[in-house]
């Protein structure tokens, strides 16, 4: 098959499923991975798809959900910048919610030192914080939902209703100034959506990538939430929209 025609067939696949796994598309064309690295390196520079270890994904869709092993290799460095001011926030004493978003992990890493307490519906949170002495570790429960390794459902949210927090850190899919904050994730966001009620503080936290997009599931609107955590400098526009709602803007650079 000619490299064009692999590519052309790459960009149907990826346009159905929204995320792709190199190894997959390494046995089904039956060649070699490094070949499909080299067309997804091709596809990533005319824009058409974000590369990530192991694979890439599109972010066009109101639906697109991306697999959990490809979010936690994609803009690591923003994240890891993300986790770093969530720590300037972040007190001794205070306690916390971390949702089941890969950004949660990076921040549940650059707080395993403090004394916390630490509410999450994410195992990964779990597994990361269980060896730190210094943190109260709150498992929310629920249905265990294996593609994104958390806690979601009826039973997870009813428990949310016997806790209160100093403060919540949640990711989302999208921003939006004309849709709020939005997700692909409807068990997902029924979580964030529960929190706005049960938490002092709501702090939002997305990489650049997310602004300027809408997803299929509301979270909220700006009106609800208390600061926007994000990677890089945003535009006039935008630091306008987040004074004017009374939402604290904490850029990392």
């Amino acid at each position: 098959m000619l490299a064009v025609t692999r590519k052309a067939k790459i960009k149907d696949i990826i346009l159905e499923k929204k995320s792709v796994i190199v190894s997959e598309l390494a046995k089904d064309f039956s060649v070699t991975e490094e070949t499909i690295r080299r067309d997804l390196k091709t596809l990533e520079d005319e824009g058409f798809l974000i590369r990530t270890y192991g694979g890439a994904f599109i972010q066009d869709g109101v639906q697109n959900e991306v697999e959990l092993s490809l979010r936690e290799t994609a803009y690591t460095d923003s994240k890891q910048l993300i986790a770093k001011k969530c720590t300037e926030i972040i007190h001794n004493g205070d306690s916390i919610f971390l949702d089941a978003s890969t950004t949660a992990l990076f921040i549940a890493k650059a707080i395993r030192d403090m004394r916390l307490t630490v509410l999450t519906n994410s195992l990964k949170v779990i597994n990361l914080l269980t060896d730190s002495p210094n943190i109260r570790l709150i498992s929310i429960g629920g249905l265990f939902n294996s593609n994104n390794m958390s806690f979601i459902g009826r039973s997870a949210s009813a428990s949310l209703e016997s806790y209160y927090v100093d403060k919540t850190f949640m990711s989302c899919r999208s921003l939006s100034q004309s849709h709020g904050v939005t997700d692909s994730n409807e068990a997902m966001s029924e979580i964030r959506q529960k929190l706005l009620k049960r938490s002092n503080k709501i702090y939002v936290v997305a990489d650049h990538s997310k602004f300027d997009k809408t997803s299929f599931i509301s979270i909220c609107g700006f009106e609800d939430i208390d600061g926007v955590i994000t990677d890089k400098q945003l535009d006039q526009g935008w630091t306008n929209f987040l004074a004017e709602n009374n939402v604290i803007y904490y850029p990392c650079k």
